[in-house]
């Protein structure tokens, strides 16, 4: 499984309107600029993420673009689906996919099923307030790391 240009920045912007929505509604242009993602690429997923129920904006000179629940309401799952679809590593094990006729006989039909087993295990348990969290340990740690190496 390779996820997009699409999937990736889909989860950028909607990490970056979560960081910021505490400030009130989120202008896409803003958010543009603080993820270097072109603002008209930027729309389009936008408005998929808009019509999925995940964003709701609103219009004025103060508007711009919330989450409609909270971070930790949004896995990473729910959002790379919206723009990649099917997450499975080979159609046969896709949710709602076909018999395939050799599944009898497969011999790497469990290799399959494992690896997307792993896939939805890490991506549907980790939701937007786990990146968030996990991005602020990871600064604290790189700032006490850097205040260690100035110490005599």
């Amino acid at each position: 499984m390779k996820v997009s240009t699409r999937g990736r920045y889909a989860l950028r912007i909607m990490l970056d309107i979560s960081m910021h929505s505490s400030e009130g509604p989120v202008s896409f242009k803003d958010v543009s600029q603080r993820q270097d993602i072109s603002f008209k690429y930027m729309e389009q997923i936008g408005a998929l993420l808009t019509r999925a129920g995940f964003l709701k904006s609103v219009r004025g000179a103060q508007g711009g673009y919330y989450l409609v629940g909270t971070p930790s309401d949004y896995t990473v799952g729910k959002v790379l689906r919206v723009t990649e679809g099917q997450l499975s590593p080979v159609s046969c094990v896709e949710e709602g996919a076909d018999d395939c006729p050799r599944s009898a006989d497969c011999l790497t039909l469990p290799l399959w099923e494992k690896l997307n087993g792993a896939i939805l295990d890490v991506i549907d348990n980790m939701t937007l307030q786990d990146l968030i969290d996990i991005g602020k340990e990871r600064r604290i740690i790189h700032i006490d790391n850097a205040m260690e190496r100035a110490l005599p």
